[in-house]
């Protein structure tokens, strides 16, 4: 059987920007696909990486079938934003303005925004922008499950996450996350673990070009929930 894998972040480098198609024997999970990417490629960095099966995250033993889409998400690092999505990918710079005015309810005692922002260097070096991609439909699911969870757990009225894709100037915001609740303890704790989250779960990826070159940047592995590889897994050639 044949299914199609597509790479992203790191990954692109070592597999190529494009999707490709795979021969595998039925019943393959999904360990054995990656199995077969190692032997082709001994060093191909998949430890701590997650894997998802038509854009669902998917675990090492899921059974494969003809005509999947694999997606390969390494570590995470990491249409136009309005606030009646309560997420979204934008391409377009975010004004936190106006989507800060947009989220204002008057039974709301505190709004907490977490503004990232493209700073100029990175590990003593000089950066010039940076790049965001991401795998889109795994993407916002995982960001609107990550703001129906905040308002369960924190009891806030309600959360927006808007991340921004492709290249980002110094300078400019690349994510921002608004919680709004009646007491600010609530808002503050959703708001600290939302960023804190979608950097570990959302697979969204960033490059960073420097004066001096350019290079993905690192993440930690995916939670051991969603790993298809565990961060120190060895592979045999």
């Amino acid at each position: 059987m044949q299914v199609r894998v597509l790479p992203f972040g790191v990954l692109k480098d070592w597999l190529g920007a494009f999707a490709f198609v795979v021969e595998l024997p039925e019943g393959a999970t999904v360990a054995d696909l990656l199995l077969c990417l190692i032997r082709r490629l001994p060093e191909l960095p998949l430890r701590g990486i997650a894997v998802s099966v038509n854009a669902e995250y998917a675990t090492a033993g899921q059974e494969l079938l003809e005509g999947d889409e694999v997606g390969l998400l390494p570590p995470v690092s990491g249409g136009c934003a309005d606030m009646e999505r309560h997420v979204a990918l934008t391409s377009e710079p975010i004004r936190p303005e106006v989507l800060i005015a947009a989220a204002r309810r008057d039974e709301d005692g505190a709004l907490v925004v977490f503004d990232g922002v493209a700073r100029n260097h990175s590990n003593g070096r000089q950066t010039l922008y940076l790049d965001y991609e991401a795998f889109p439909e795994l993407a916002i699911k995982q960001m609107e499950a990550l703001v129906d969870e905040a308002i369960r757990r924190f009891g806030i009225r309600d959360a927006w996450i808007v991340h921004r894709l492709g290249r980002v100037e110094i300078g400019e915001t690349s994510v921002l996350i608004v919680a709004a609740s009646e007491h600010r303890a609530q808002a503050f704790d959703a708001c600290r673990w939302l960023i804190d989250t979608l950097k570990k779960t959302v697979p969204i990826w960033k490059k960073e070009t420097f004066a001096d070159g350019a290079v993905w940047a690192t993440g930690e592995p995916f939670p051991a929930a969603l790993a298809a590889t565990p961060p120190e897994a060895e592979h045999d050639s």
